[in-house]
């Protein structure tokens, strides 16, 4: 009696690990999954009804959508297989989701038990150009902005030229607010 009482608290607890372990392990936390979940809510709001209803015009949809996306975003595409230059691809793991209307943070869920690296993914933390003293950035941090403009500097050589080729730049691509 003593054994089977022992034996059966022992599986219980062992059941109810496990169970736990399963469920916080498939649950997002905040900040999961941040790149996948921006970039198919993005590819979303560019499918119609008609396009839900096949699976491989998504799986085209969605590598057309990756093309033109850099940096994190591009990074994402890599990792489920919708660049060029991926070796590996589960785009069915998304294209199958979406025509059953699933929200891009369900989807990104099960991307993460696939391949826990797409939500390892993070954006860099913006640099607000209002506040910031761009005389106080390094230089590495001047080129990324213009960098993320699609600008460069020809002929830059000092820290100060980067910094002016921003200033000439600032209106054309960062909008102040009023």
């Amino acid at each position: 009696m003593y054994t089977w009482t022992l034996i059966s608290l022992v599986v219980f607890v062992f059941l109810s690990c496990a169970l736990q372990f399963h469920q916080t392990d498939a649950k997002l936390k905040e900040g999961d999954c941040e790149v996948c979940i921006k970039v198919l809510t993005d590819f979303e709001k560019k499918l119609t009804d008609e396009d839900r209803k096949d699976s491989s015009f998504i799986d085209t949809k969605l590598r057309n959508h990756c093309k033109n996306l850099k940096n994190q975003d591009n990074r994402f595409c890599y990792y489920i297989g919708a660049t060029a230059d991926a070796a590996t691809g589960i785009l069915g793991e998304i294209s199958k989701p979406f025509t059953m209307h699933l929200p891009p943070a369900k989807v990104c869920e099960k991307l993460k038990k696939k391949d826990s690296q797409i939500c390892e993914l993070k954006y860099e933390k913006q640099i607000d150009l209002n506040t910031v003293d761009l005389n106080k950035l390094k230089v590495k941090d001047l080129k990324k902005i213009l960098n993320d403009w699609d600008e460069t500097c020809k002929g830059c050589a000092e820290k100060s030229d980067f910094v002016k080729k921003i200033q000439e730049l600032k209106p054309k691509y960062y909008k102040q607010e009023l």
